[in-house]
């Protein structure tokens, strides 16, 4: 399961590369064929430093600051019910768990003695 969850994502991070390679490519065709640049036509994909020395990405012509969004993220401290709801369903299932084959072993290791 490991091993076609990997393939998996390899293959689609090479088919998501290949899109912007594509997408890449074809912008500069489109340059080549005007035969002069123009400022509407931007790359697909571009990161870079702006005049404060943070990075930019732009992302088919929109631009995101990156230490911004990071910024934003990890000031952003929502409160999610059905997230909250889980982490202590899944406590308490491990729990349980834990202590059904605790007990088992118990039960396992009192028939061999």
């Amino acid at each position: 399961m490991i091993k076609f969850m990997l393939k998996c994502f390899v293959l689609c991070s090479v088919l998501l590369f290949g899109v912007l390679f594509g997408m890449q490519q074809a912008n500069h065709g489109l340059v080549k064929m005007k035969g002069y640049e123009d400022p509407k036509l931007s790359s697909a994909f571009e990161v870079k430093n702006d005049a404060s020395g943070e990075l930019e990405a732009s992302v088919l012509g929109n631009t995101h600051n990156l230490e911004e969004k990071q910024q934003k993220l990890e000031d952003m401290e929502a409160f999610n019910f059905f997230s909250q709801l889980g982490k202590t369903f899944a406590s308490f299932a491990s729990a349980v768990i834990t202590g059904l084959i605790s007990f088992l072993a118990g039960m396992v290791e009192s028939l061999f003695q």
